[in-house]
């Protein structure tokens, strides 16, 4: 951890803060990942190396305690109340992120949205018994294209191959209009009428794949920012998806997009 010399608190703090994946660890940690394997799992790209080397700097300045797992080896790791205190900064970021930056193209990765729609599912909302969810995006490479979510007895399984079982719900999807959906930005009603999500299988799970998780932590957020600019004239550029500038300089509106047409295999 490189010093800046200062005696200023925001100096010192943003030694921590500032390290690259940091906030995301600690999101990660927030959101009920107490495993390594959970952690690194919220977080793709991030070394294995590296991901040891930050959490045994949050330990040793007492933001994350690390606790033996109850049964079996391995350990949990917790955020402490300067943890907690921590993730209130996160998510002031986030805040000031929905705000005025937008999402580029290069933000939208399916992987993470589908992990973080796993990691939102509400137990009491998904269907009873065993079902599985296959996912096309149908604008992606082939390795990055097909995804299956696994239900069973309450608990959601996110998978990057197939699992085996018959997929009993196919959502085909625009990459793009998929994440904006979980961002906030549209409705599903919208991404459904503009063809740019299908769905195929019992229609019991159609109608009600949208309500087994919650959405962002800042989808009302966003809505509220994209209602505010559509009665200003002024839509965001969702479209399109261009992250250069600020929320302020956007002004392009929403135009509907083409059908998808469901992709190959792997």
């Amino acid at each position: 951890m490189k010093s800046y010399g200062q005696y200023c608190p925001v100096a010192r703090a943003s030694e921590v803060f500032a390290e690259r994946w940091t906030p995301l660890i600690v999101r990660n940690l927030f959101l009920g990942c107490d495993t390594f394997s959970a952690i690194e799992a919220g977080a793709p790209g991030i070394p294995r190396t590296l991901l040891r080397q930050r959490l045994g700097l949050l330990e040793q300045i007492g933001v994350v305690a690390r606790v033996a797992k109850p049964q079996g080896r391995g350990s949990r790791y917790l955020l402490t109340d300067a943890g907690r205190e921590l993730w209130d900064v996160c998510d002031a970021l986030g805040r000031w992120g929905t705000r005025w930056l937008e999402a580029a193209r290069w933000h939208l990765d399916p992987y993470v949205v589908l992990w973080s729609f796993s990691q939102g599912a509400r137990t009491e909302r998904l269907p009873a018994g065993h079902v599985t969810v296959r996912l096309d995006f149908v604008d992606q490479p082939l390795k990055n294209r097909h995804f299956w979510l696994v239900l069973d007895r309450g608990d959601i399984e996110l998978c990057v191959s197939d699992p085996g079982f018959t997929a009993d719900l196919v959502v085909t999807a625009e990459t793009e209009a998929f994440v904006r959906w979980f961002m906030g930005q549209l409705s599903w009603a919208e991404v459904l009428r503009d063809g740019r999500v299908l769905l195929d299988g019992r229609r019991t799970l159609a109608r009600a794949f949208p309500s087994w998780t919650d959405r962002s932590r800042y989808a009302a957020l966003e809505a509220a920012l994209v209602a505010q600019r559509r009665r200003g004239g002024a839509g965001l550029d969702l479209a399109r998806g261009h992250g250069l500038g600020t929320r302020r300089e956007r002004a392009d509106v929403l135009r509907p997009r083409r059908r998808v047409v469901a992709g190959g295999g792997r």
